[in-house]
């Protein structure tokens, strides 16, 4: 099993060696773009659930 996830973690280091590589300047601006759509998503999901836990509490409340 270790050896199937140090390979894996290989081919991930290899994938994001060729891509900085290939992408060269405008890297940073790929890494910014990239770390902010992970965030927008985490963030909405994470305003997701506090609306549904809100909403069921609520309704809770109601009964």
């Amino acid at each position: 099993m270790n050896i199937i996830r140090l390979a894996g973690l290989a081919a991930v280091l290899v994938v994001a060696l060729l891509f900085a590589v290939f992408v060269g300047d405008q890297g940073p601006w790929y890494f910014a773009w990239v770390v902010g759509t992970v965030m927008i998503i985490l963030i909405s999901g994470a305003g997701a659930i506090l609306l549904d836990a809100q909403d069921e509490s609520t309704s809770e409340k109601e009964i």
